[in-house]
């Protein structure tokens, strides 16, 4: 069926978001087309305002809305400990445990030759200007448990065993090609807990 022009385009900006088919946006515009114009106009600017305020920490790669996220500016967390992660979501996915209390380094995606991405285009210089400080005991790899996550681990996990600094890898009760984002809290905590040395 043709919706009337500006909804058949709202429906279309729907659909371009992930994981959101054509059913779930027309629902999604026809429950904008029943907000207010006030309920509306808040609608678009939170979408305006989390593009324009939200940015990479300047230190870890998470997302920020200052120079530096709440978790590296936590005076009361393990700055000696750094876990190592594809993207922000894993973040939220591991702080949701309130398990872990050191800080996040986000690379920004895996080594995918298949998808033209090398390390290069991560964010592990960062890394290990990080880590050149001194401050750093252990190193936790958090990437995902698939090809790309591993090959990703390993390259970083050969590049810091030099620097004489502890570096493992969750122990994973998630399924080989999940994604941390849907793990419960208790299957993170367990992976937490039992992390192994690589």
């Amino acid at each position: 069926m043709e919706y009337v022009l500006p909804l058949q385009r709202l429906i279309e900006k729907f659909c371009t978001l992930r994981g959101v088919g054509y059913k779930t946006a027309v629902r999604y515009a026809f429950s904008v087309l029943d907000m207010s114009e006030e309920e509306a106009a808040e609608f678009a600017g939170a979408i305006i305002s989390a593009k324009q305020d939200i940015h990479p920490c300047e230190v870890c790669g998470n997302l920020s809305d200052g120079e530096e996220c709440s978790i590296c500016s936590d005076a009361a967390r393990d700055k000696g400990v750094i876990c190592v992660v594809e993207d922000t979501r894993a973040v939220m996915a591991l702080e949701k445990v309130k398990e872990f209390n050191g800080l996040y380094h986000v690379l920004g995606g895996v080594i995918s030759p298949m998808n033209n991405v090398g390390p290069e285009q991560l964010r592990i210089k960062e890394l290990l200007s990080r880590i050149s400080t001194g401050d750093v005991r252990e190193l936790i790899i958090a990437t995902n448990p698939n090809i790309e996550g591993e090959t990703t681990a390993m390259y970083i996990s050969k590049l810091v065993a030099p620097l004489g600094i502890k570096v493992t890898r969750l122990a994973y009760g998630v399924p080989v090609g999940a994604d941390l984002e849907y793990a419960d809290e208790m299957t993170l905590m367990r992976a937490l807990d039992g992390r192994r040395q690589i």
